[in-house]
């Protein structure tokens, strides 16, 4: 009972680390994308994921240009930091160095399509429902995913009312997600489970 309750603990405690890691790879998107930062959900992102990017800021510097690289090294040390406590909690010992180097990656990445994929599924109903909504939070998914579907749309232009390149989009996400993605947490070696897939 007692080892159910402490894998369970675990589980918790790495699930929230994803979804802190979601919100820090949200702020370095949001960056990359250019979104409106005094949009209120922007700064809500900002203001939760401070206190775990300010003291990279003041080692790696302020922004500057479109990638914020202090956000993606406290993403990447967070989800390191959890599978070294959680391996050692286990009692498995500590984990190869490139094996959780590329674990830190994928867990990135894998961040990041998640952020695109729910993005455009929102984009997809809020062009259904309401295509000239103005609220915030429709206004910085748009901002969001543009970048990656301005080049799609220029290959593959609307034919009409119809708009191919989320599905361009949707199925690029898949690819990457599944060879990329899958190759990487094969060669680090540890459970897809604690990268966050």
């Amino acid at each position: 009972m007692g080892n159910q309750l402490g894998s369970a603990g675990l589980m918790l405690v790495n699930t929230l680390i994803n979804i802190y890691l979601f919100l820090l790879m949200l702020r370095f998107l949001l960056q990359a994308s250019r979104a409106d930062y005094f949009n209120p959900l922007s700064q809500t992102v900002v203001k939760i994921t401070q206190p775990v990017v300010g003291p990279f800021q003041s080692f790696l510097g302020p922004v500057a240009g479109r990638f914020d690289l202090a956000t993606l090294a406290a993403g990447f040390v967070l989800k390191v930091a959890s599978i070294i406590a959680i391996f050692m909690v286990i009692g498995i010992g500590m984990p190869p160095i490139a094996g959780l180097v590329i674990a830190g990656i994928a867990a990135l990445a894998n961040a990041i399509l998640k952020i695109y994929f729910f993005a455009m599924i929102v984009m997809i109903i809020l062009s259904w429902v309401a295509p000239n909504a103005s609220h915030p939070a429709a206004l910085l998914v748009m901002q969001l995913v543009e970048p990656i579907m301005a080049p799609v749309r220029r290959i593959i232009p609307p034919l009409g009312m119809i708009d191919l390149s989320p599905i361009v989009v949707f199925i690029a996400i898949n690819l990457i997600d599944g060879l990329v993605i899958g190759s990487l947490i094969r060669a680090a070696g540890i459970s897809g489970a604690l990268v966050g897939l």
